[in-house]
C-alpha cells in the first residue's frame, strides 16, 4: 500500500457533536442577553424615577383655536435643553413614536398614537430651530425640527421629523414669530 492510502485508512471518523456542551452554550448566551436586557430596562426605569419631579404633561384645551400649521411625522424624544444626549423619559417623553403636530394660537398640540399625548402652551414655547440630532438620533444637518419649551421650571428640547422635511423651515419661522410676539406682549 502506498503511504497516502495508509494515512487515510488510519484516520478515524470525526467526533460526534457534543450536544450537551452546545446546548449549555446556547442557554448561557440566552441568559446573558436576558441579563443585559433587564439591566437596560432597570436603567430606563431609574432614569424615570430621577426625573419624577417633572409635573404631569398638559393636555390640549377644549377650544385651541384654528390650526396655523399641521404636520405628520416622527417624534424622536425630548432632552434637557442644550444637552442632546440627556434623554427625558418621565411621563413617556422618551418614547419614540409617530406624531401629529398642530400649531394653534394656544400652543403646540402633540398627538402620538400609542404614546402619551401632550400640549405645550404658547407661553411655554421658547425657541424652534433646525438641528441634526437629539437623544441618540442623528440625521442630516437641518433634518430635525427641535422645539425648546419650559415644563416644570426646566427647559426641554423635543425633536420632530416631518414626513416632508421641506415643512421644517416654515415651522421654525412661524413658531419663532409666535414666541417673539408672545414675549413682546408679555413685556407690556
Amino acid at each position: 500500500m502506498t503511504p497516502v492510502i495508509l494515512l487515510a485508512a488510519e484516520k478515524e471518523s470525526a467526533e460526534v457533536t457534543d450536544w450537551a456542551a452546545r446546548i449549555g452554550w446556547v442557554v448561557g448566551l440566552a441568559l446573558f442577553v436576558a441579563l443585559v436586557y433587564w439591566l437596560m430596562r432597570e436603567g430606563w426605569k431609574w432614569r424615570g424615577t430621577l426625573q419624577s419631579d417633572l409635573p404631569e404633561l398638559a393636555t390640549a384645551p377644549d377650544e385651541p383655536g384654528a390650526a396655523r400649521l399641521s404636520m405628520s411625522g416622527r417624534y424622536h424624544g425630548s432632552t434637557t435643553a442644550g444637552q442632546w444626549l440627556d434623554r427625558i423619559v418621565a411621563h413617556g417623553l422618551g418614547t419614540r413614536s409617530r406624531v401629529e403636530l398642530t400649531l394653534t394660537d394656544a400652543g403646540l398640540d402633540v398627538v402620538r398614537p400609542g404614546a402619551t399625548d401632550f400640549f405645550v402652551p404658547v407661553d411655554a414655547l421658547r425657541e424652534a430651530r433646525l438641528d441634526k440630532g437629539i437623544a441618540g438620533k442623528v440625521l442630516t444637518e437641518g433634518g430635525l425640527l427641535v422645539v425648546t419649551w419650559e415644563h416644570g421650571g426646566k427647559l426641554l428640547d423635543s425633536g420632530f421629523r416631518s414626513d416632508r422635511a421641506a415643512e421644517h423651515n416654515e415651522w421654525v419661522e412661524t413658531m419663532n414669530q409666535m414666541i417673539d410676539k408672545t414675549e413682546t406682549e408679555g413685556a407690556r
